[in-house]
């Protein structure tokens, strides 16, 4: 008998279950390892699925599956259920990094590095509290994606489960959810290219030796200025809209952007994130077309769209990033707010479809 949401007690328990392993994963193997296993697992499953004759990229079948962890194929189940949903390894993955930081689980920072509990790159190992906070966020950002896809939120629930469960941590963990502006306002870069410290505000991760930061920590130093991120948003918007118009697929483009940060966390430099500006552009291609719009009218709309989500992104990490101590992820944020505004255009009647945004 179902008891929330179309699921039975012993679904609940499954994924509470399951999530607790996947965010205690995510956390062993560390946020951005475990969300670029997100993408690769959106490869294979969106791969096979193009390829196939029961092709279901988009359809109710995977959607179902991404709102329950259960479903057709590996993306439902895997990239976006409990194994390696966003909203449950890689929100482990971050909220284990902020306890791990403040409970001598990381490493000592140098003077003019990040706060360490930034460092999504960084695997955390096996220590148990660790892998249990983890495993905790885990449980969290599935109750949270499930509540949002189940209520019809018209956002991106995974997205959502990202966002709140930073937040959480910021406050069980006593960081601050914004912090302190240190140059002219929350918005203001300048402190960081001009090499400003922090001053009188040292940190350590087990009340040892502290280490300088710099004033503002922009959340990638090569990605940060206004007319370099909507340049890149401009390309890879396109990019989006026209894989999906030659595969049909709704994730494709969003697992070669997950997929592609294994790069950025060998420690390729300047390699950009781009999965906040592909998924709108590719969601919003599915509604134009879905409705009769031509392959260009579906480009220029995709291009829009990513340079939207592009903007969002710089705006959001400069509020919720820049200034506090902890991870908080602006691509989640901006994925937030691009899927908020097609949903809205989906209810107002404007496309007739929703791609993989839920409605009420």
């Amino acid at each position: 008998m179902a008891i929330a949401f179309g699921l039975t007690a012993v679904d609940m328990l499954v994924l509470a279950i399951a999530a607790f392993a996947g965010g205690a994963f995510g956390a062993s193997i560390g946020a951005l390892p475990a969300f670029c296993f997100t993408g690769f697992m959106v490869l294979i499953g969106e791969a096979g699925n193009v390829v196939s004759e029961s092709f279901v990229g988009g359809s109710p079948d995977v959607i179902s599956g991404a709102a329950g962890g259960y479903g057709a194929g590996i993306v439902g189940p895997l990239a976006f259920g409990p194994v390696f949903g966003p909203h449950v390894a890689f929100a482990g993955g971050v909220a284990a990094a902020a306890y791990a930081a403040k409970y001598d689980g990381m490493y000592e920072p140098d003077d003019g590095d990040y706060h360490p509990a930034k460092d999504i790159a960084y695997a955390l190992g096996t220590r148990p509290d660790v892998l249990a906070v983890g495993g905790v966020f885990g449980i969290l950002g599935m109750a949270i994606r499930q509540t949002s896809g189940g209520l019809g939120v018209p956002i991106d629930p995974p997205a959502a489960g990202v966002i709140l469960t930073a937040v959480i941590a910021r406050l069980v963990f006593g960081y601050p959810v914004i912090g302190r502006a240190r140059g002219s306002g929350l918005l203001d870069m300048s402190p960081f290219e001009s090499g400003k410290m922090r001053s009188g505000e040292e940190v350590a991760t087990d009340g040892g030796m502290a280490a300088e930061r710099p004033a503002v920590e922009p959340w990638l130093p090569h990605q940060y200025k206004w007319t370099h991120v909507a340049m890149l948003g401009l390309i890879t918007g396109i990019l989006g809209a026209y894989i999906f118009a030659k595969t049909g697929s709704l994730f494709l483009p969003f697992g070669i952007s997950a997929a592609s940060l294994l790069f950025l966390n060998l420690g390729v430099e300047k390699f950009p994130v781009t999965h906040h500006m592909t998924l709108p552009s590719t969601f919003v291609a599915s509604m134009a077309m879905t409705d009769g719009a031509s392959v260009l009218v579906a480009l220029g709309l995709g291009a829009f769209f990513g340079i939207l989500g592009a903007l969002f992104g710089e705006v959001y990490q400069r509020i919720f990033y820049a200034h506090s101590d902890t991870h908080f992820d602006p691509p989640a944020a901006s994925i937030i707010t691009t899927t908020l505004i097609l949903g809205i255009l989906a209810l107002a009647g404007v496309f007739t479809t929703s791609a993989a945004i839920p409605l009420p």
